[in-house]
């Protein structure tokens, strides 16, 4: 700690950090433990916490992130986006296709920014706000092949038809962007997906990489 820095909020933000770190919660003596600090510094910490929504208690006592997390992390998804824009116009218009950045939203894929080429007589419709199964479309598998540790040799997954009948799509995993799941990708109206196309997914997936860290 300096002393610019704030010793309650900097014990705040690491409550939150080991919250959000188990499926289970935590107990006050496991806080404390783990933070190195007594049971009545816990006890205030938590109390704060609750009073933003940020923490909540269960009947057992076991603290867990509260639903007040989800208003912070809907900001998020703005800057994201912002972020990933310049990297997506360069991919669209390279290769002629939508592309996208899909994020995980619980289950599901959803697609928060996509940006259409400018110079082809037609691409596919995609919109941000789609959402589909994280198993279905390249977007969704290239994030489980990363989270599962499976990602194919190329660095990137292809689908064909599996979101849209004569679709087909390539994307590439986000590495490297702490706290952050979603893929890269492009969806085009093809049998197939060019060879050119996957490398050039996997390029854009690091530029946006970059960009977020």
């Amino acid at each position: 700690m300096t002393a610019e820095t704030s010793q309650t909020l900097d014990r705040g933000l690491r409550v939150l950090k080991l919250l959000a770190d188990t499926d289970h919660g935590l107990t006050v003596t496991e806080l404390s433990n783990k933070l190195g600090v007594n049971r009545t510094v816990v006890y205030r910490l938590l109390a704060t916490l609750e009073q933003h929504t940020l923490v909540r208690r269960d009947l057992g006592g076991r603290a867990r992130v509260g639903l007040g997390v989800l208003r912070l992390g809907r900001q998020v998804h703005p800057l994201v986006r912002e972020a990933a824009l310049p990297a997506l116009r360069s991919l669209a218009e390279d290769i002629g296709a939508t592309a996208h950045l899909t994020l995980v939203d619980g289950s599901e894929a959803l697609a928060v920014a996509v940006v259409e080429p400018t110079w082809t007589d037609y691409h596919v419709a995609y919109r941000a706000g789609f959402r589909h199964p994280l198993d279905r479309g390249a977007a969704g598998r290239a994030i489980l092949a990363a989270r599962q540790g499976l990602v194919p040799e190329p660095g990137f997954t292809l689908t064909h038809g599996e979101l849209e009948a004569g679709a087909c799509g390539a994307a590439a995993p986000l590495v490297g962007v702490t706290g952050l799941e979603g893929s890269v990708g492009v969806v085009m109206l093809s049998d197939s997906v060019p060879e050119r196309v996957g490398p050039r997914v996997l390029d854009a997936a690091q530029e946006v990489a970059d960009a977020l860290r």
